[in-house]
């Protein structure tokens, strides 16, 4: 498909719709600096093509290349405001940028545009999160989970907000049901260890951190909060034998 295009665009070089249809075809094969140009040929020739600044910033994010993905769905959004999808890559690249009231502002674009799209209700809710706003992350992940109920990631992320609000039993209910939906979650066990360990229901814990790692084995997180409640059970040989399994898994895990 890629040779056709190819062909097309040695043939007729200015025209922008194999340009883009190139594009896609990289994008599928994962080879996105490729794609990038593509895109950049299309804008060249079509300035205003929203969907060619749209899936821009879609190959530049693969690439890692944030800030300017940020700038690409910036100028699909300027030129089709009410693109959903561009409005919601929009506030994932802001997200990675650290740039999270922002971020904000973008996922609340895409639910006025969109009220019913969960993800965003989701990711509104992390950003809230890492602004420590955990009142209202949490009232965001209620929403995600309002709209699809099987979300497991906003159950998790639910537990999160809850544990940051002390409110530990129902932490412990949000984790259950991200496992009840997704039983190899393998995040959602290690957080269900911790609001298990917060509870001092110390042997429970120590299942959950086990079956994180039955999942993951390279969860360097759960092997060091493995360690914790082996400690807090005396069982202090297999706790040091977890320590230093987190720090052979992660060497720069300064909690460890």
């Amino acid at each position: 498909m890629r040779r056709s295009y190819d062909k097309a665009v040695e043939i007729k070089p200015d025209d922008y719709e194999a340009w883009y249809n190139r594009g896609i075809a990289l994008d599928e094969l994962s080879r996105y600096d490729e794609a990038l140009a593509s895109y950049d040929k299309v804008v060249e020739i079509k300035p205003d093509d929203h969907d060619a600044w749209y899936n821009r910033g879609i190959a530049l994010y693969q690439l890692s290349r944030y800030d300017e993905a940020f700038a690409s769905y910036d100028k699909a959004v300027e030129i089709k405001p009410d693109d959903h999808d561009a409005w919601w890559h929009r506030g994932y690249a802001l997200y990675q940028l650290s740039r999270y009231d922002e971020a904000i502002t973008s996922y609340d674009k895409v639910i006025e545009i969109k009220p019913d799209l969960d993800s965003a209700w989701n990711n509104r809710g992390s950003a809230l999160y890492q602004l420590s706003r955990y009142d209202e992350a949490l009232a965001s992940y209620d929403k995600a989970i309002e709209i699809k109920p099987d979300s497991h990631e906003a159950w998790n992320n639910r537990g999160n907000a809850l544990y940051q609000l002390s409110r530990h039993d129902e932490t412990l209910a949000s984790f259950d049901k991200a496992i009840e939906i997704k039983p190899d979650f393998h995040e959602a066990w290690n957080n269900r260890g911790i609001a298990l360990y917060q509870l001092s229901r110390h042997d429970e814990a120590l299942a959950s951190y086990d079956k994180a790692i039955e999942i993951k084995p390279d969860i360097h997180e759960a092997w060091n909060n493995r360690s914790k409640v082996l400690y807090q059970l005396s069982r202090h040989d297999k706790a040091l034998a977890s320590y230093d399994k987190a720090i052979e898994i992660k060497r720069d895990d300064h909690d460890a």
